[in-house]
């Protein structure tokens, strides 16, 4: 079944086939690499419309995450699928408290400091284990600014997809 239902939030993606069965490898984004799977409704971005598909199992192992959706009967189709996104309705995502943010949201915003000067746009986040790092890219480079609330991250506006950070652009 086709839809093109609300935002979609991509949680991960079909990395390969795994066996003969038609399971398939996933890179998970979500932090427990195996709550993607909490999510259902699952949806798969294939010709570039999402699709709901349903998950018959999962299994987490030793090098991440295969599942088993319906329909995928064999390694042919399975491959087919490698590259594929796996997302759900942001609708299906908890609320979030003041100051906390998916990294979805923050993609793609403008980054400012609050001299005003432009740093560049928010390509990708990243997680280091002590804290998250934003990548901001500009014409000829890029920046990695840690997200650290009220010392570097200053104030994210969503509305105006501004973020104003304290940071030196030399650095």
């Amino acid at each position: 079944m086709s839809t093109q239902p609300e935002a979609m939030i991509v949680l991960g993606k079909v990395s390969g086939a795994f066996g003969i069965k038609g399971w398939v490898k996933v890179h998970s984004y979500t932090e427990n690499m195996a709550d993607i799977f909490t999510y259902q409704p699952l949806y798969l971005k294939v010709n570039q419309e999402w699709n709901v598909v349903k998950l018959l199992d999962y299994q987490q192992q030793a090098k991440g995450l295969v599942a088993k959706f319906e329909h995928i009967l064999d390694r042919d189709l399975a491959v087919k699928l490698t590259g594929t996104e796996i997302a759900v309705r942001r609708s299906q995502l908890p609320a979030l408290e003041t100051d906390e943010y998916y990294w979805s949201d923050l993609e793609g915003l403008t980054v400012v400091t609050v001299e005003g000067k432009v740093l560049g746009k928010v390509d990708h986040l990243f997680e280091t284990g002590a804290n998250d790092v934003l990548v901001v890219k500009y014409e000829t480079g890029e920046h990695w600014l840690p997200w650290l609330m009220n010392s570097v991250i200053k104030r994210v506006d969503l509305a105006a997809k501004l973020i104003e950070v304290d940071w030196d652009p030399v650095f």
